[in-house]
């Protein structure tokens, strides 16, 4: 059994930045790949970032590109997202993730553990 923790959330005024933390329990943490998925008030939960087990390979949701970064660390057991050039439609519970698929992962369905995610609000 996994758990999964995420911190680091809140209110930011656009234009801000914010990193969310994710520590995993379990020694099996550096093997898997993660993500990150938001779910906005009335919305589908949705893809955000993903990252392999090594860390190497990493992929974005095209809302997301070139603002944010999703970066792990092993020894840590944490998978962290580096939100920048924040815009109201960032808001949404952010979860984090993790797969047991061998490809990296951008799908809901992909992912076997979950979070209880972390509130992201980003004022205009």
């Amino acid at each position: 059994q996994v758990q999964l923790v995420e911190s680091g959330g809140g209110l930011v005024q656009a234009g801000g930045s914010l990193r969310l933390s994710c520590a995993a329990s379990g020694r099996a943490f550096s093997t898997y790949n993660m993500g990150w998925f938001r779910q906005a008030p009335g919305k589908e939960r949705e893809f955000v970032a993903s990252i392999s087990w090594t860390g190497i390979f990493t992929y974005y949701a095209d809302s997301v590109k070139g603002r944010f970064t999703i970066s792990r660390d092993n020894a840590k057991n944490t998978v962290y997202l580096q939100m920048n050039s924040l815009k109201p439609e960032d808001t949404a519970i952010y979860y984090c993730a993790l797969s047991r698929y061998n490809d990296l992962p951008i799908k809901r369905e992909q992912y076997t553990y979950w979070g209880q995610g972390t509130q992201v609000t980003v004022s205009s």
